[in-house]
């Protein structure tokens, strides 16, 4: 597997390396030779994937390359055609669901909440893997869901019906369900979509808050290449449905890179804010430039006829 060296002009500050860990430490959450199709199209051939535990994952790659599809089987929403997903060393289809919802928590792409459903009650759903037929609602689900809605901060909007909310409003309420289900591995699929930029910052700070506070171990996929090197501790690039490159965004994203994943020319510097790699596209298209008049010509309406 390919790992780059960040290329780039300037020198700014370096983000300490939160990607190393433990030796000899196994991944919770593996993919080996993962194979994933749907009918005869293969979207994913052959992936191997260590997730590093208690760290932020980001998968990037151009659109149609197997990113969500690949977040989709690690959540067991999608059974691969060949390989296998490994949760604590076991294939998640050998572990019944119930206990894999009390590891692993999953928020897809734009998910829908039922109709006039509140925020606290949707939060509440999270609990939903905890409870049992002679064990319902406790004061331990009461406080998973308070804490939950405390760190993404929508305990204000508990009674508003989610329907009502802004975008950034909603994704946070998401993530609070996502939160209470209380797992230690986060997938989260395009949290940021649709989002302005305004909200994309602050979900994204919210990931990374809950990763230091809690030590949860999150996989995300992003479509912003600066965000996903600004975030994560781990990035992975895809392309057509393989891992080009993986590692820390300090050593992985170059200017090779993004041209061999995104087919795209670009300059890669430093961050002026956090010294993560900043990719700056290729000079835009602009107009050619046109060639001065020849002050000798004549104009062809003041030329006579004939001799």
């Amino acid at each position: 597997m390919r790992q780059g060296t960040r290329q780039g002009t300037g020198q700014g500050p370096t983000p300490p390396d939160r990607s190393e860990e433990s030796p000899g430490r196994a991944s919770r959450l593996a993919a080996r030779d993962l194979t994933l199709a749907y009918e005869d199209r293969t979207v994913v051939d052959g992936l191997d994937l260590d997730v590093p535990d208690g760290r932020v994952t980001v998968i990037v790659g151009p659109n149609a390359c197997g990113k969500s599809t690949t977040l989709r089987a690690l959540g067991r929403l999608l059974r691969p055609r060949r390989g296998a997903v490994l949760l604590d060393g076991r294939e998640l289809a050998s572990i019944p669901t119930r206990r894999i919802a009390r590891s692993l928590g999953l928020l897809p792409q734009a998910p829908v909440a039922p109709e006039a459903i509140t925020v606290a009650d949707l939060v509440a759903r999270g609990r939903g893997p905890h409870q049992r037929w002679w064990r319902q609602w406790s004061e331990a689900d009461e406080a998973a869901v308070a804490d939950a809605m405390a760190r993404t901060r929508v305990t204000d909007l508990a009674a508003r019906p989610v329907d009502e909310l802004s975008g950034g409003q909603r994704q946070r309420v998401w993530i609070a369900m996502a939160l209470a289900q209380d797992t230690e591995l986060l997938l989260l699929d395009e949290p940021t979509t649709y989002l302005d930029i305004a909200h994309q910052v602050e979900v994204l700070d919210l990931v990374r808050q809950l990763n230091h506070d809690r030590g949860r171990t999150v996989v995300m996929v992003l479509h912003d290449l600066n965000q996903a090197a600004r975030y994560a501790d781990h990035l992975v690039a895809m392309r057509e449905g393989r891992i080009v490159a993986q590692g820390p965004p300090a050593e992985t994203v170059t200017a090779e890179l993004v041209r061999e994943v995104f087919g795209l020319d670009s300059v890669v510097v430093p961050d002026p804010v956090t010294g993560s790699p900043l990719v700056v596209p290729g000079a835009p298209w602009q107009p050619p430039t046109e060639s001065p008049a020849d002050p000798t010509a004549v104009p062809v309406s003041t030329r006579k006829a004939g001799p």
